[in-house]
Formats: C-alpha cells, structure tokens, sequence
C-alpha cells in the first residue's frame, strides 16, 4: 500500500541530524536531542550547530556536510534562509526526510507561504520528504524514536498502545499524551503536520494503516487538505480492519462565503465534511473527552447492525444520566427480556422490568454481573452492552472490575461508564482494552460513533455520455459563466428531471401570444445571467390571472431592470405555468472547496437558508442513497400521507436527486440548483434553477 522506502526514514530513521541543536535545557532545540536520548533511541544523533564543539557529550557538526556517514532524517529548528540552506546540503548528502519545527510560512500570510513554496519547491527536485514546516514532530513510541520538541516529552514512561495520531495541531499531541498517561491509554505513534505542504495526512495515514503496532487510526483536524488522499487513506485502513476516527474543530462559514448558490449556504463546509467521511468511512466525535476514550470500542468489533443497547448499572443515578444521554443520541436501550428477569429473581434482586437494569448494592457481586452481562451478550436485539459502575470503582476496583475484563476479545463490544473520580479503575479497564468513560456525554457520544461507524460507500461511476456531452455543448453556447434560468432549466431537462414549461420574451406582445400556449395563472420573471437571486430584488411575479394583471406585472420587472441599469437589448423575460403542489423542497449540486462535489436536498423556497432541515451527500450517489437523503429531511414526512394529504411517489424525487449528482462528471461545472423543486402527489416539476461553471 505505501512506500516501504519512505516509511522507514520516516518513521524508522537510523540517523538523524538535529540542524539548530543546543545545549541549553531551556531552550526548544535542545529538546530534541535530549528525548531522543531519554526515550531509548538506538540510531545515530548528529548535532548540527556552527557554534558548538559537542552537545550533550555528543561531537557537534558546523553543517550536514561535515557529517561524513549517511543520515535519513534531519529535524530543523532554525528560521528563515537558514532552513533553505539546510533544505540544500541535506539534498546534497542524499537525506530522504526533514521534518521542519519552524513557523512563520503560510500560515502567516503572503510572503510566508511564498517561503514556503521555495521550499518545496527546492526538495521536490530533491527528492527530499518534508513534515511540516510548523510541525511539533514525530513521535514513535513503538519503536522508540522520538523526534519531536514537545514539551510533554519529557514525562519519564511513554506508554506503548496501538493508537496511531495525526494532528493538524502540534499541541494537541501533548494534550493527547497526557490525557491517555493518566488513564492507563498508550500510542503507537503521534505525527504532528503542521502545514502539509508536503507530507499529508492522508499519505502518513498509509504508513500507520501498514504498520502492525496500530491497530486504530486518530485524526485530529483544524482543515481538510489533499482530500483525496485521506479518502484512499480511510478505504485502505477500513479494508484493513483498522477504524479510523476524527475530530475537526470548528464549523466553517468559507463555504456559505464563496458559494452564490443558496446550496451553498445551507450545505457549509462542515456539512460537506461530514457528508465525505461517512462516504469514506471515517467516524467523527465532537468531545475531545470521546477521541480518547473511544478507540477501544473499534479494535476487532464487527460493524453493529443496529443502533440498540443493553445497559446495567450498579448506581441507579449513575445509570439514569447514561440512559439520558443515549436518549440525545437517538439510540434504542432494548427491552431486557425475561432472561435478565431470571437472573434478578435468582440473586433476589427487585426488579420490575425497566429498561435499565439496576443491579443496586447487592448486586455488585461479580457472579451477578457476569450473568447479566451474559444474556445481553446472547440477546440478537442487542448490539452493543453498557455497564455502570458505582463506587465500589473508587473503593474496590479490583472487585468492581475484573468480572467485566473477560469480554475484551467478545465480538459484541462492552462500554463502561465508571460514575465515581475512579483513576485506578479507569486505567486497569485501559490496560486490558475495555471501553471506558469518564463522563455519561461522551459515554453516549462514543457509543454512537461507533455504532454510526459503517463501511465506504461504493464508487458510483456509472455515466450517461449523451447526456454530460448534450450539458457540455450548452455550456460551451453560453456567453457568461453564470447560466440564465432558462438555460439552467434546459441541463436540469437533458438530466432526466421534469421541468415546467418555459417560455422566453422580451416584450409584451410576444408575451401575449405565448399565454395562449401556456395559459393563466401565469408566473413573469426577469430572466439575466448577471442576477442569481430574483426574489431578492423583486424579480419574480406570480399568479398573473388576466391579461390586465399582465400588463401591470409586466411595467414591474421592466422597471427592476431599468434600476439595475441593464441595457434595454438584454432585459429579458421568461413565463411560465403557475406550479402548485404538496411542499417545496430544494435540490443542488456544488463543488465544494474542500471535499469535491456534493449534493444536497433540503426544504426549500426562500426560507431554505433559514431552516436547518437537509441532509448532504458526497456526488453522485445511486438510488437507494437518494431514497436515505429524503427520509432525512425532516419535511418529507408530508410525502407519506401526513394529516390526509395524499401521498407521493418519493422514487421520482430519488431520481432527480441521482440525475443532478451526476454533474459530478461535467468538471466544468461548479454549482447547480433547483429551488424550488415543487413536489406534487404524481411526481415533481423544477421551477427555477441556476448553474454556475467556470
């Protein structure tokens, strides 16, 4: 899967020069050297500093040139020309990976980011790697080589675990470190980014989807880049059997700013991200409590075939804040059965059927617990068994927790909320790869990550050649970039969806000739390739019932176009049948900047921006993904007959969303919508639409 050849000096080096080292302790370049040493590091070290003799009892280089043996890695904690300089004698001693601390590139602005494409620049032609620049390093615990200036190294013990990170933020992988010391959790390895401008986050994803000491995948995000790489990367780990799980801060607005199209306001970049890595594969959590304690949920579990839990607790309090969570969360907590009423009948316990089982005090026995356990396990209604420990976690974590550490290997996963400040008994369920939570949130959260977590979605590559070349040809008639109405309304036809009748005028006689074609009520609209949003500027006139209501609408919109100053040989207008029907609904296709194409349907008509009510799909998706994005508009519940309305053929819709997803193959293409989609008991009708293409 990934370049053996790239891996080893990467992750594996068995030399590496530090360029800007020093002896200071106080100082960040000495870091380097000193936990390379400190955490058992068995290569090569080569100080790098003009200015010294020897570091640390170590001889001490004026540049890489004078380093006569062979060096795989160099880490670069000096600033400006001198990394450039660097960047060049590393070349020249054949170096095959630089890891680069320093900032100041561009995330600063215009001339940083011209520094640092030199850079690049410089070690593509080079054939020299680079990890960062703005990077804290890397730290690779399973095979002790750590190379990075995070301060949290210098905690004594490392504790080794199959959790693999990559970071977008470098002191993050100091947060993660000492959050997982103090719970008993180990890593693999956690790779600080930085900038990516070389090394992604998906190509380094590879090397720990390849490497037998991770067996689950964190990805903590501030951005997506290369996001086709991520995308191989999370099909690649789930082939693997190795989740992969990500938080990305933030909910990005740059989406709603660049987009013209109301889709591009309702589907923002954070809505796009999600639709991507469902697609993909990769599950997201939005506490940072979650991403670190979630990951055992996945290691060696098979994909849940429902979202149904069993749940058991030693606190009924404690039990009582889990089952309210999972309630947020939408997830089912079963029905027991008579099997749990045995066993509490059995061990004499009062127990009047609730969903949740309180085994109270007296059943803290682990012979109790261990039966319980049992029968959720055997329970086919159940997918997933939570277990509630009280106090006796606090007090007596030996006896609270060893009956739950016989189900680490068991196919059907075992989650464990420990109510009390139970440090001890956090970190012995830890060690042994069981579940825990700290906190009913993230117990609720983790739990629906995992059983949200389901297999990428096939590649849909079937196309229609007639039909992209018909669009194609369209768009190559068009003298602006951004389609009128008319033209828009033409693609959504060639696509397969059902459009009302549309006429073009630019005058009232014409006007009047055409209604006898078309027929009252009548919808007027200004029709311009150089105005988007009509409504905005009272653009559209509905309902035009008579000749004499024609007339006035028509003096309207010819003095819309007189105040935008349109010359008078371009002010035209299209009519069309006055469409009715059940709802409204808005569907649309965008390339968005960070993930590619999409397609969104939500509610629609003017207020579409104003309710959060869509559901978002990477572009194109196949028939039944179409059928999944209507039942999760919340407004389609008018579609099966709500409050005796009739009820609709949803199949039509579905196809219409799967015809504009195929946009996705004409690359020219950058946004398209129908708002509204008027949706009717026989089918649908598109009304208005835009396109944009470049």
């Amino acid at each position: 899967m990934m370049d053996t050849h790239l891996t080893q000096p990467f992750l594996k080096p068995k030399s590496i020069a530090i360029i800007g080292a020093s002896a200071d302790p106080k100082k960040t370049g000495s870091r380097i050297q000193r936990f390379l040493v400190a955490h058992g590091y068995k290569g090569k070290i080569f100080p790098v500093n003009p200015n010294r003799d020897n570091i640390f009892g170590l001889k001490c280089y004026s540049n890489l040139n004078k380093i006569a043996e062979k060096v795989d890695h160099i880490f670069i904690a000096v600033d400006g020309d001198k990394i450039i300089a660097s960047i060049n004698d590393a070349i020249s001693i054949g170096v095959k990976c630089a890891t680069i601390l320093s900032g100041g590139f561009s995330e600063t602005g215009f001339e940083g980011a011209n520094l640092e494409n030199k850079i690049l620049d410089i070690a593509q032609k080079g054939n020299l790697r680079i990890l960062g620049p703005n990077s804290i390093g890397i730290i690779n615990i399973s095979d002790s080589v750590i190379l990075s200036a995070n301060a949290m190294l210098e905690l004594p013990n490392l504790k080794k675990g199959g959790l693999g990170v990559i970071s977008q933020s470098g002191s993050l992988i100091g947060a993660l470190l000492a959050h997982g010391s103090s719970r008993g959790i180990g890593f693999s390895k956690l790779i600080s980014v930085g900038n990516e401008t070389d090394l992604s986050v998906g190509e380094i994803g590879k090397m720990l989807v390849d490497d037998v000491n991770t067996d689950t995948i964190i990805l903590f995000l501030e951005t997506l880049r290369k996001s086709n790489e991520i995308a191989e990367m999370a099909r690649l780990a789930y082939s693997s059997g190795k989740a992969v799980i990500t938080y990305k801060l933030g909910k990005s607005d740059l989406g709603k700013e660049l987009a013209k199209s109301h889709t591009g306001a309702i589907a923002g970049s954070d809505e796009a991200f999600n639709a991507f890595i469902k697609f993909n594969g990769i599950t997201r959590v939005h506490m940072f409590e979650t991403l670190i304690e979630v990951p055992n949920l996945f290691k060696n579990k098979v994909i849940a075939k429902g979202k149904r839990v069993g749940i058991a607790t030693t606190t009924g309090g404690g039990g009582a804040m889990v089952v309210e969570s999972l309630s947020d969360a939408n997830i089912e907590v079963i029905d027991p059965g008579p099997s749990i009423s045995k066993v509490m009948k059995k061990n004499n316990i009062p127990y009047d059927n609730n969903k949740l089982v309180d085994l109270t005090i007296a059943g803290t026995k682990p012979e109790v617990v261990n039966d319980v356990i049992q029968e959720f396990m055997n329970n086919d209604d159940c997918d997933l068994v939570i277990m509630v420990v009280g106090s006796s976690a606090k007090f007596r974590p030996d006896q609270a927790i060893d009956p739950l550490l016989k189900w680490v290997n068991n196919s059907k996963p075992l989650a464990v909320y420990v109510a009390p400040d139970a440090p001890e008994a956090l970190e012995l369920l830890n060690k042994n790869g069981i579940t825990s939570f700290r906190t009913p949130e993230s117990c609720a959260e983790g739990i629906k990550a995992y059983l949200d977590y389901k297999a990428p979605e096939i590649i849909d590559h079937n196309i229609d050649d007639l039909k992209i070349k018909n669009i194609k040809n369209i768009l190559k008639s068009s003298n602006n970039k951004n389609l009128t109405e008319f033209e828009s309304l033409k693609v959504f036809d060639f696509m397969g969806i059902n459009t009302v009748n549309s006429q073009v005028v630019s005058n009232l006689t014409k006007t009047r000739e055409l209604i006898k074609e078309i027929g009252f009520p009548l919808v007027m609209k200004i029709l311009s390739s150089e105005i988007q949003h009509k409504t905005d500027i009272d653009g559209v006139e509905l309902n035009i019932n008579s000749d004499k209501d024609l007339k006035s609408r028509y003096d309207k919109l010819s003095k819309v176009f007189q105040n935008l100053k349109i010359q008078a040989d371009k002010r035209h207008f299209i009519i069309q049948k006055m469409e009715t029907g059940l709802a409204e609904l808005i569907l649309g296709y965008r390339v968005d900047e960070l993930v590619g194409p999409i397609v969104v349907i939500g509610s629609g008509g003017v207020l579409s921006e104003v309710y959060d009510d869509k559901s978002v799909r990477i572009a194109p998706v196949n028939f039944k993904e179409a059928k999944m994005m209507i039942s999760e508009v919340k407004s389609s519940i008018i579609f099966d007959g709500f409050r005796g309305l009739p009820k609709t053929n949803i199949d039509i819709l579905a196809g219409a969303i799967v015809n504009i997803s195929q946009l996705a193959f004409v690359k020219e293409i950058k946004e398209a919508e129908i708002n509204p989609v008027i949706i009717k008991k026989e089918g649908i009708v598109a009304v208005d639409g835009l396109i944009n293409f470049s």
